[in-house]
Order: C-alpha cells, then structure tokens, then sequence
C-alpha cells in the first residue's frame, strides 16, 4: 500500500494556487488508488523550528547525555524524518518567495536534512538514505523564470529543491510549475491551465 507525504508550506490557503494544485492532484491520484494512505503536514499553519544549539546538541550527542530541552528539540525531527521513511512518496507545494522556498518550508529542510538520520558519510563521500522515494514538487511564482531566459539565474528554488532530493537519494523527482501568476489574469490562468494539464498526465504515471 502507497503511503503519500503531503507537505504544505503556502501562507495562503483557498487563494493559494500551490495548495489548490496540490490537492486536486492528491484527490485525483487516490481515484485511482483508493488503497493508498496520504498524510499531510502544513508547515505554514504549524511552523516547524529553526535549528537551535540544543538541536544541534541532541542532533551530535549521545541519546543518553542529552538534556531535556536538548532531547525535546531533536524529538521533533526525528518525528519528521521518521514520517519521510514512513512514506514511499512525497508531494511537496512549495510556493516561490524571493528567488527561494519560503523560510517556513527552509525551515522544515534543516529538520530533515541529518547525518546519521537521512545521509551518511563514508569512504566514498555523501550517499543519501532516502533509497526507492517519489518526489513530487508543485511550485508557484508570481514571475517567471524559465530556463535560457534572462531571468532563469534568478531562479534558486528549483536548482536548491533539485539539489536536496538527491543529496537525500531521491532520485525519482518532478517538477509542476506555475509560474508569471502576478502578470494579469490571462497569464495566470495559462499557467494554472499548463500546471493542470502536466498534473493529470502524473495522476496516470506517478
């Protein structure tokens, strides 16, 4: 049985487009596999914290010498790395806020990114533990930057977001785009069209 991670990081809720995008996804996919678990965590309503000093403690001390606030801090990730070995695929809406992810959702990465936890290090360098996962990411902006564009070297989300998954070991990654949703209405609505269009064509393949 397919287990979905669901991950929400939008400030918006019914007016944002990457939820919207999202979730008509996840509902159509579920048709289609009415067996499968979905779990879903909204790091915009309910902020994951920033890495803190006894995150850092609890993250690189033995569990046994760790202090209370220390082993509360790392507690938290560990339940969020745990629910991403828990599931075989992930769908991650991730609107654009200057050039990057939101820091709600940057937030959320440095919880899950983890040595020992996430990736190892070894003779042959950095090898991600995140082994057999599905990722799926469904951006927003309101510019657009494609590539071979001008504007394309201001475009740090996906290059960062691509980076990550594979530092993790996912390898099996895609990326939904709607983009230039702040150039009028009928750009908007093109985008949100296209996005649509590539999100049914994974409902059948993903």
């Amino acid at each position: 049985m397919s287990k979905i991670l669901v991950v929400h990081s939008s400030p918006r809720q019914e007016r944002s487009v990457s939820r919207k995008l999202t979730n008509d996804f996840v509902q159509q996919w579920l048709k289609q596999h009415p067996e499968a678990k979905v779990v879903t965590r909204d790091v915009a309503r309910q902020p994951v914290p920033h890495v803190s000093e006894d995150w850092i403690i609890g993250a690189f001390s033995p569990a046994d010498t760790l202090t209370p606030d220390a082993k509360a801090a790392i507690d938290i990730s560990n339940e969020l790395v745990d629910e991403l070995f828990s599931a075989d695929r992930y769908v991650f809406a991730v609107p654009m806020y200057n050039f990057n992810v939101p820091s709600t959702f940057k937030a959320y990465l440095d919880q899950i990114v983890r040595v020992g936890r996430t990736f190892s290090v070894g003779a042959n360098g950095y090898q991600g533990l995140l082994k057999d996962k599905k990722a799926l990411f469904v951006t927003s902006s309101g510019g657009s930057f494609p590539a071979g564009s001008p504007y394309a070297a201001y475009n740090f989300q996906e290059p960062y977001l691509r980076a990550v998954a594979a530092f993790l070991g996912i390898t099996d990654v895609q990326f939904v785009v709607a983009d230039g949703l702040a150039r009028g209405d009928d750009a908007a609505k093109n985008s949100i069209t296209k996005a649509e269009s590539a999100l049914n064509e994974l409902v059948t393949s993903w």
